[in-house]
């Protein structure tokens, strides 16, 4: 005897189908995970100017630290700053241009249809993240996450590796979508196409959205500077926010003592780990004596000759200062040093 409802066929005793009726409730609860805005008809700024409301996929992460071209703190200055920062180089303008061919030979080698989505998605739940998808695919519960590497990077998609700030990306965006699975492929200019299946991860999801929180509602809500990383985006930020010294200002230095006699005993073996590669230059210079190239099974060395011409500013200063001031560039910075009190 059936007790479900379910006439047996597939069918409750309202005829509706059980699969269709689950996919329905499924979609209903999916929209409640997120809000959609449109990006049909916003322009440039208007998309930047969004973007600075919530972590995005690639701010992920930055904020997670495994990012080698930014930082938390870079992030942190992106949105709490009042203008626009625009990045534009090479490398982004060609990862812009190419997003339509990676995409289709993504379709091509897997068979898979994407679409685009003209949606930036907001979470409800956690309504400072935020996901701007380059793809979505049809007809499975899945985005695509389009990318472009130089030959230089591509030992970092060897062996089915992925850049770790990407993962971060794509698990973002599972995240804030609640999709289940995210791709990602990559054209290795010149090289290769080749891509990758990401799965829904509780406990790696459950952890970005945590170290995301904290960052957001401690540090972007708040107006406190995260921490640095030790990362060459870090000192830019901090050159960025302090470029210039009050004048004869000074404080009490409190509470670095420790950490300035550690910095101490780091350069210390820096210095002598530097003389000892020294040593070993030497000693091969020595052994190569006028030849330009010497190669064995492991390694090649080249010591070739280098001309190049420097102006003598010095001079040029001292005989022709009329001519050293219209040409002088004054740079300004600040310069860090540490003595030993």
């Amino acid at each position: 005897m059936n007790n479900s409802g379910n006439n047996g066929d597939g069918m409750d005793q309202y005829g509706l189908c059980y699969p269709r009726y689950y996919a329905v409730l499924y979609r209903k609860r999916r929209k409640i995970m997120f809000e959609k805005i449109s990006l049909s008809g916003a322009d440039h700024n208007e998309w930047l100017r969004l973007r600075k409301t919530g972590i995005g996929g690639s701010d992920a992460g930055a904020i997670c630290g495994v990012n080698p071209f930014s930082s938390a703190m870079k992030v942190f200055k992106d949105k709490t700053s009042e203008g626009i920062e625009e990045q534009d180089n090479e490398a982004i303008r060609i990862g812009h241009d190419l997003e339509d061919y990676v995409a289709q030979r993504f379709t091509e080698a897997t068979g898979l249809k994407v679409r685009k989505s003209n949606f930036m998605y907001r979470s409800r739940k956690h309504p400072f993240m935020i996901a701007d998808v380059d793809r979505l695919v049809v007809g499975e519960d899945a985005g695509l996450e389009c990318k472009t590497a130089s030959a230089y990077n591509a030992d970092k998609w060897a062996d089915g590796n992925i850049p770790l700030h990407y993962v971060m990306q794509c698990y973002h965006y599972m995240a804030v979508t609640g999709k289940r699975v995210w791709y990602i492929a990559a054209v290795i200019l010149g090289m290769e196409f080749t891509y990758r299946r990401l799965e829904w991860d509780d406990e790696l999801i459950g952890r970005l959205i945590s170290i995301e929180d904290n960052f957001w509602n401690n540090h972007v809500v708040k107006g406190i500077i995260p921490p640095p990383d030790g990362s060459k985006a870090c000192d830019e930020v901090i050159q960025q926010y302090f470029h210039t010294a009050r004048k004869a200002s000074a404080i009490k230095l409190v509470g670095f003592d420790e950490k300035l006699r550690r910095r101490e005993e780091i350069l210390g073996f820096i210095s002598e780990l530097q003389e000892e590669q020294k040593q070993i230059e030497q000693e091969v210079k020595l052994f190569m004596q006028d030849n330009e190239l010497a190669s064995s099974e492991a390694f090649r060395v080249s010591w070739k000759n280098i001309d190049s011409t420097k102006l003598d500013t010095k001079r040029i200063k001292e005989e022709r200062p009329e001519l050293y001031a219209d040409y002088g560039k004054v740079s300004h910075s600040r310069r860090f040093e540490v003595k030993v009190a």
